[in-house]
C-alpha cells in the first residue's frame, strides 16, 4: 500500500461525521469500540496506540520504534557490526574529535572520552606531534590525557607537550602548561629545561632563552653547573657561540665551572674554525684550575684541521702524552677526521690502525667519518669494507647514517652498493627510514631493476609503511620502462583507489607506451579514471584551501 493511500486511510478514520468503525465488521479495525461522543465534541476520540498497534498488522514497520527506545536501550541489528571509523588509528580517532569544533572544554573532553581509546604516552606523543592542532586544543587534549589511567602525571608526561608545543612556537600555551605543571607540584629536569630553551633559540629567542635560564625557579629546576651546560649546549648547536661565550663570562663567580662547561664552548668555536677562541678558552679553563681533558685537545686538533694547519693538529696530538694526557677515541676522531676532509685515507687509515694499537675501541663516530669520506670520492668497496669491519666490532649505524649511506651510493652508478648495504643494515636488524625506501625505489626505478623494484616494495610495506604518491609513481615509472603495462595500470588504478593522483609527466608516459602497443581502448578507460580522479583532487584542495574537511 503506497503513502497516499495510507494518507487517505486515516483521512477517513479521522473525519468528524463519519463513523467507519459500524461498518466494518470484519475489518482489522473492528476490535477497536470508539467511547460515546461528548457533547462538546462532534468526533470520537481515538486512542492512537491502539491504531498504531492495528497498523503494524497492515504494514510491515517494526512495532512502536519510539516506545521500544524508551523501554529497553538500544540493541544494534548485528552483534559484531563494527563503526565507520573503525580502520582508523586511535591518535586520528582522538585527533579527529577537534575537527568538529565542538564548543565548550566539557562537550570536547565528553566527545574524547566517548572514543573509547587507549590512551599512553605513545599516542599522546602521536596526537601533538602530528596534525595541525592549535595550542588551545593541544593543551585541551593534554588535560583530559594526564586524567587517563595510562598517562603518568610525571614530568615525562610533560616532555611530550612541551616539545610538541615548543616545535610548532606556541610560546604563550607551552609556559602556560609550565605554570600548570608547578601548581600540580611537579618539578621539572635538565632534559625539560634543554627542551623549553632549545625552542626559544630554534626560533630565534636568544634572549628570552637566555631568560629562562635566570628564572628556573618558575620550572623547579636549580640553577647550578648542570642547568648552564644544557644552556650553553643548546646555543652552541644552533650556532649562537657568541651568546654562549657572553653567557659564559657573566656566570664567573655565580655558578661553578667543571671541564664540560668549557669543552661545550670550545666545541662551538671549533665547529666554525675559530682557533684563537678555543687557545683563549683553554688558557681560561687553565687560569681557573681546570685542566683540559682530551675532549678539549681534540676541539682544538679539529678547528686546526679545518683552517688547513694540519701539521699543527700533529703537533698538538703529538704533546698531549707530555700533558700527562692520553689520547682517547674523541682524540683520534679529530685527527681521522683532519685526514678524511683533505683526502688523505693513507694517513687516515694509519691513525685508526693506531688508535686499535692503543687500546682504543672506535665508536660510530669513527666509522661514519670514515666511510662518509670514502663514499665522498666514491671509494665503494673500502667504504664496504670498512661497513663490515663496523659491523663485525658491534657497532650498530643509526636511521640517519643508514639513510645517509644509501642517498650518498645512489647518487652516482648502479644501486648494487646501496643494495648491500640495505641488506646488511635489514640482517641486522637496523630500522630502514621511508626516505632510504624512497630513495632505492626512485634508483631502481632508473635502472630498471623491476624484480628488486617489487621486492623492495613489498618489504617496506612489511616494516609497516604505507606507500604515498611518491612511491606509486616510481613504481609504475619502473615498470613502463621495462615494458610491463599491464602491471603499471593495475598499479595506477590501486594509487587511483586509494586517492592518489599521480603527476602528469607519470601518466603521460603510461599513456603513451600503452598507445604504442595499440592498447588504444586500455588507455581510454585509464583516462577516464584519471580524468575522474583529478577533479576529486582538484575538489579536495578547494575544500582544504577553505578550512573545511571531510
Amino acid at each position: 500500500m503506497s503513502f497516499r493511500s495510507f494518507r487517505f486511510f486515516l483521512a477517513r478514520f479521522t473525519k468528524p461525521h463519519h463513523h467507519p468503525l459500524a461498518s466494518m465488521g470484519c475489518s482489522p479495525l473492528s476490535s477497536l469500540h470508539a467511547p460515546p461522543c461528548s457533547p462538546h465534541h462532534h468526533h470520537p476520540h481515538i486512542d492512537e496506540r491502539l491504531i498504531l498497534d492495528q497498523i503494524s498488522h497492515l504494514f510491515p514497520i517494526p512495532t512502536s520504534k519510539f516506545q521500544n527506545s524508551i523501554l529497553e536501550p538500544f540493541k544494534p541489528s548485528h552483534p559484531d557490526a563494527k563503526s565507520v571509523d573503525a580502520f582508523l588509528p586511535p591518535e586520528d580517532k582522538l585527533r579527529g574529535v577537534f575537527l568538529q569544533k565542538l564548543k565548550g572544554k566539557a562537550a570536547i573532553e565528553t566527545a574524547l572520552s566517548n572514543v573509547g581509546a587507549d590512551v599512553d604516552v605513545n599516542i599522546l606523543g602521536k596526537v601533538l606531534d602530528n596534525g595541525n592542532l592549535s595550542g588551545e586544543f593541544m593543551v585541551t587534549f593534554f588535560n583530559w590525557a594526564v586524567k587517563q589511567p595510562g598517562i603518568p602525571n610525571d614530568v615525562g608526561s610533560y616532555h611530550v607537550v612541551v616539545k610538541a608545543l615548543g616545535r610548532r612556537k606556541f610560546f604563550v600555551f607551552m609556559m602556560g602548561v609550565l605554570c600548570d605543571m608547578r601548581k600540580r607540584g611537579i618539578n621539572g629536569d635538565s632534559l625539560l629545561l634543554s627542551i623549553v630553551i632549545d625552542s626559544f633559540v630554534r626560533a630565534g629567542h636568544v634572549s628570552r632563552a637566555i631568560q629562562i635560564f635566570g628564572n628556573l625557579d618558575d620550572l623547579g629546576v636549580r640553577r647550578d653547573t648542570e642547568a648552564l651546560n644544557v644552556l650553553l649546549s643548546c646555543l652552541c648547536h644552533r650556532s649562537h657561540v657568541g651568546a654562549a661565550n657572553s653567557v659564559l663570562n657573566s656566570m664567573k663567580g655565580k655558578v661553578c665551572f667543571d671541564v664540560g662547561t668549557y669543552n661545550v664552548v670550545a666545541g662551538g668555536w671549533s665547529k666554525i674554525g675559530k682557533v684563537g677562541e678555543v687557545e683563549r678558552i683553554m688558557r681560561e679553563m687553565e687560569a681557573d684550575g681546570v685542566g683540559p681533558d682530551c675532549r678539549t685537545f681534540g676541539f682544538l686538533m679539529e678547528s686546526l684541521g679545518r683552517v688547513g694547519r694540519i701539521d699543527e693538529a700533529v703537533e698538538v696530538f703529538c704533546g698531549m702524552r707530555e700533558k700527562n694526557c692520553q689520547p682517547d677515541t674523541a682524540a683520534y676522531n679529530a685527527m681521522i677526521f683532519n685526514f678524511v676532509s683533505v683526502g688523505d685515507f693513507e694517513e687516515c687509515m694509519k691513525y685508526y690502525k693506531r688508535m686499535l694499537s692503543d687500546n682504543c675501541e672506535p665508536d660510530l663516530d669513527t666509522f661514519v667519518r670514515i666511510i662518509s669520506g670514502f663514499l665522498r670520492v666514491r671509494k665503494v668497496a673500502d667504504a664496504l669494507q670498512m661497513l663490515d669491519e663496523m659491523l663485525r666490532r658491534g657497532v650498530v649505524p643509526s636511521i640517519g647514517t643508514i639513510t645517509v649511506f644509501i642517498k650518498r651510493l645512489c647518487s652516482y652508478g648502479p644501486p648494487y652498493a646501496a643494495l648491500v648495504i640495505y641488506k646488511k643494515a635489514r640482517k641486522l636488524g637496523c630500522m630502514i627510514s621511508m626516505e632510504a625506501y624512497k630513495i632505492l625505489l626512485m634508483r631502481l626505478s632508473e635502472v630498471g631493476k623491476c624484480g628488486t623494484l617489487l621486492s623492495i616494495w613489498e618489504e617496506m610495506q612489511e616494516c609497516g609503511y604505507s606507500s604515498d604518491l611518491e612511491v606509486y609513481e616510481y613504481i609504475i615509472s619502473g615498470l613502463c620502462n621495462v615494458g610491463q603495462l599491464e602491471n603499471a595500470v593495475l598499479v595506477m588504478e590501486e594509487a587511483l583507489h586509494k586517492g592518489f593522483c599521480p603527476s602528469r609527466l607519470v601518466y603521460s608516459k603510461l599513456s603513451n607506451r600503452l598507445l604504442a602497443t595499440e592498447k588504444t581502448e586500455r588507455a581510454y578507460k585509464l583516462f577516464l579514471k584519471i580524468k575522474h580522479a583529478r577533479s576529486l583532487e582538484n575538489a579536495r584542495n578547494y575544500w582544504r584551501s577553505n578550512g573545511w574537511h571531510f
